[in-house]
């Protein structure tokens, strides 16, 4: 009877082992070494598991240890067999940390549905980007990165769309470690540094990449880029399969710019006048227009670059200027996620503080739904 209840006694401290094993793995000096098995680097923990055997000469070697009766030892191996297969297993560290998923298929349905439901006045925009997204992830082996260049006013959209797909690609979205934001104004301030900051931009690429193929690069106000920068991740975006042992073929570059934005402008203006429906605008009205004016726009942080120059670039993806009634739309939007109920008279009275042009037709908002936000907030 006193072996049978030492036994248990053992087994029960065992489990408290086990326990405080599992405990130790939420510990924040962990999360590197969890990162590294998640993200492939490290195929295993960095201590091996013992095997079960050896788990069971230590039981037995153990001072003053007393025999356990048969079923204890079982029990004893397969909680220890169990732990160590447990804590060798992939998914079980991407409990804690974010794993780089490099397989994982993406959610189309789920991202033309919010694209639709979000995203108003864009149909080109939706439709480029649905097919870029989901023709690029669903080749297992792509010649080159996926490179999106965003053009339009402020206030059309770009910067949402980006987060959007950025959540599409990652859960946390612009939160993930696998994305990345630039912004030009804060993070390459200096025209003088420009050399420092092409080798500082050419470094976090190819760290992060190594990390995690699947990585996110989104560049906002590339239209106040110092000119030159861009082309220093020209051998990032080309069709090499690899660029000193990295391949970046995987990996998702977005621009977004202003740049083209009186362009854009213009065309949707002429449908207008013309009596044409902004959906009857097609992507090859546009794009070549826009390739071209970027190229040789000296503001557009694309000037004469080689990305363009050596059609790098896949898509040039237009945003329209927003109608009335898109403000409109983004004003019910912005209110369903605060949870109000729509009142169509606030929508309206939101809407009507708005700016449009040009002078006389007064058609498109000149900030887009920039200011909805800040406008709602004052009624």
């Amino acid at each position: 009877m006193a072996s049978q209840e030492e036994g248990l006694t053992r087994l029960l401290g065992l489990a408290e082992v086990t326990r405080r094993a599992e405990a130790r793995l939420m510990e924040p000096g962990l999360q590197g070494v969890l990162s590294e098995v998640a993200m492939g680097r490290l195929r295993r923990p960095i201590l091996p598991p013992l095997p079960p055997l050896l788990l069971l000469l230590l039981l037995f070697m153990a001072p003053a240890a007393e025999p356990f009766e048969p079923i204890s030892v079982g029990i004893a191996i397969g909680a220890a067999s169990a732990l160590t297969g447990y804590l060798s297993y992939p998914d079980f560290y991407c409990r804690f940390v974010e794993c780089c998923r490099e397989e994982q298929p993406l959610n189309a349905s789920a991202l033309k549905l919010d694209l639709e439901e979000k995203l108003f006045g864009q149909h080109l925009a939706r439709e480029v980007i649905l097919k870029a997204l989901t023709g690029f992830r669903n080749n297992k082996n792509p010649k080159k990165p996926l490179t999106l260049s965003l053009h339009g006013w402020a206030g059309t959209g770009k910067n949402f769309v980006s987060q959007i797909v950025a959540e599409s690609l990652h859960p946390k979205g612009l939160k993930s470690n696998f994305v990345h934001l630039f912004v030009s104004t804060l993070h390459f301030p200096h025209e003088q540094e420009i050399k420092l900051y092409q080798e500082q931009l050419q470094k976090w690429i190819r760290g992060n990449v190594s990390a995690c193929a699947r990585s996110v690069f989104i560049f906002d106000e590339m239209d106040k880029l110092h000119r030159g920068l861009i082309d220093s991740i020209k051998p990032f975006l080309d069709y090499y399969e690899q660029v000193d042992g990295i391949s970046y073929r995987k990996a998702i570059f977005i621009f977004l710019s202003n740049a083209g934005g009186d362009l854009i402008t213009r065309m949707a203006l002429d449908f207008w006048r013309a009596g044409k429906k902004r959906e009857d605008i097609q992507l090859k009205d546009l794009e070549p227009v826009l390739s071209l004016g970027v190229f040789n726009n000296k503001n557009s942080g694309l000037w004469h670059t080689s990305l363009i120059d050596k059609s790098l670039i896949d898509y040039f993806v237009p945003f329209l200027p927003l109608e009335y009634r898109h403000v409109k739309m983004c004003v019910r939007a912005e209110m369903k996620s605060r949870g109000f109920a729509i009142d169509e008279e606030v929508v309206t009275r939101v809407a009507d503080e708005m700016t449009f042009f040009p002078k006389e037709e007064k058609i498109y908002s000149d900030k887009g739904c920039k200011t909805v936000q800040t406008r709602l907030d004052f009624h």
